[in-house]
């Protein structure tokens, strides 16, 4: 048998492919060109602000020359950065629950690791127990740290992971009940989505914040953060549903007759035959919708929650480090990009994955 060989057209020469993709005709010779003058013109002194003339050592803004970005502000920060007003000698609670929680989702990434399903149960129901003891304290002899002081990146993941558990089954129940066959469920489900998609976040924020407690029995109350959760777990899940539904819709007829041939009722057809389908059409769109949220909670400041765009405001506040705002907001841009862009690949393996369909 002859080795398999490649076929003639990606035996391609690099000015082959240069001209292809480059200078294939004028407008993208010129766009090439333009582009290419760009970054000569600005990348060098960029990167020589970002790096080279950089100051990345010290302790106070005395230690910055003044000649290029003063990375010694985000040193000078960067525990408030990350837990925000938490108790510096509770530090250990945080990461202790980081790394168990790492170590929990290592398994899941092992194909041949058996115990995902009661790995997965214990992460959504016995991890979050273990993680609020750790965070809020108060019970065995560990030391009580309220909501309030919470902050930072440490606050942005809690809210953020949250909401996405929440926001994906409630997004799933509401996109089923409106195709429901029932009005009254239908209907529901319509006024909840267009309510929430029809008013900003901010809204809803200041409602749950505000409003919510009023629609609590007497002696039942949440705290701010609480507060947040539930109002960006609902707006979401608003979204979520609208995005399901479009999945829903793409399955076709066939798919349901034939699920109703077998006798399936309508809980083993939805779980067993549509929903897996649906997902996996809408990847690209859930993984959308958790990216916004994990974004949106920095609206969060405006009920008086500081997490990290919030304390990098705060920071910048300080008459000591007037002037670093580019520093600041170029650090936290870097962070929502690593964990959003972390999102976007591991949405793109699942996807290949998934890939099932016939070419």
């Amino acid at each position: 048998m002859l080795e398999p060989v490649y076929s003639p057209a990606f035996k391609k020469h690099p000015l082959q492919w240069i001209q292809i993709n480059l200078f294939y005709d004028w407008f993208s010779s010129v766009m090439t060109l333009l582009v290419g003058y760009l970054l000569v013109s600005f990348l060098p002194a960029l990167i020589d602000w970002i790096f080279i003339s950089a100051d990345w050592f010290g302790s106070s803004r005395e230690d910055c020359s003044g000649e290029g970005a003063c990375w010694v502000f985000i040193g000078a920060r960067f525990d408030q950065f990350i837990y925000g007003f938490y108790p510096p000698e509770e530090y250990w609670r945080v990461n202790l629950a980081t790394v168990l929680l790492i170590a929990l989702m290592v398994p899941l990434f092992f194909e041949n690791f058996t115990k995902k399903a009661w790995l997965i149960a214990f992460l959504l129901i016995g991890y979050p127990v273990i993680a609020k003891i750790l965070f809020a304290g108060g019970v065995f002899g560990l030391e009580q740290v309220d909501t309030e002081q919470w902050g930072g990146l440490m606050l942005t993941l809690i809210i953020a992971t949250v909401g996405i558990i929440a926001s994906l089954p409630i997004g799933i129940l509401v996109a089923l009940g409106r195709r429901s066959e029932m009005p009254i469920i239908r209907w529901l489900c319509v006024s909840f989505i267009e309510v929430m998609r029809g008013v900003p976040l901010i809204t809803i924020l200041f409602m749950a914040s505000v409003m919510l407690p009023l629609f609590m029995p007497e002696g039942v109350s949440f705290d701010k953060l609480m507060r947040a959760m539930i109002g960006i777990t609902l707006f979401q899940a608003a979204y979520m549903a609208e995005v399901i539904r479009g999945g829903l819709q793409a399955i076709p007829k066939g798919q349901y007759e034939a699920a109703d041939s077998l006798g399936l009722n309508y809980f083993q057809k939805m779980g067993f035959i549509i929903l897996p389908q649906a997902l996996k059409l809408v990847i690209p769109g859930i993984v959308n919708t958790f990216i916004a949220l994990f974004k949106d909670t920095s609206l969060i400041l405006i009920i008086g929650l500081f997490e990290l765009s919030g304390i990098m405001k705060a920071a910048l506040n300080d008459p000591d480090w007037l002037g670093f705002a580019i520093e600041g907001y170029l650090f936290a841009a870097l962070i929502y990009w690593i964990f959003c862009f972390g999102m976007s690949r591991y949405s793109m393996r699942v996807e290949a994955k998934l890939n099932t369909g016939h070419r």
